[in-house]
């Protein structure tokens, strides 16, 4: 199964070399146009097909860690979902949008 991460291209963290910093084992790390996250920039979507996708905004290169530690949690998950949203970290205050799979 593919996972992805995405990353706005518009926003701050999608203009630099952010992205290269988000490579995870069994992740493609893609950058897209506008993610319409533009009022908590900068932006990052998770997803994989069968699984609940998840969108967070505000993100700083201060989240690195807690970034990589979800990917691998989400790609270790079954279905995208957590009993508990302790596992995202800050992650779980800058959350935008869970996308049932």
């Amino acid at each position: 199964m593919t996972h992805i991460i995405t990353l706005c291209a518009t926003c701050p963290l999608g203009q630099g070399d952010f992205a290269a910093h988000l490579a995870v084992t069994g992740y493609e790390v893609t950058l897209t146009d506008c993610m319409s996250g533009c009022t908590k920039p900068s932006t990052v979507a998770f997803r994989a097909v069968g699984k609940t996708a998840y969108l967070f905004g505000q993100i700083t290169a201060d989240d690195l860690g807690d970034l990589i530690a979800f990917a691998k949690a989400y790609q270790a998950s079954n279905d995208g979902t957590f009993p508990d949203a302790r596992i995202f970290g800050a992650l779980r205050h800058k959350a935008i949008a869970r996308i049932p799979g």
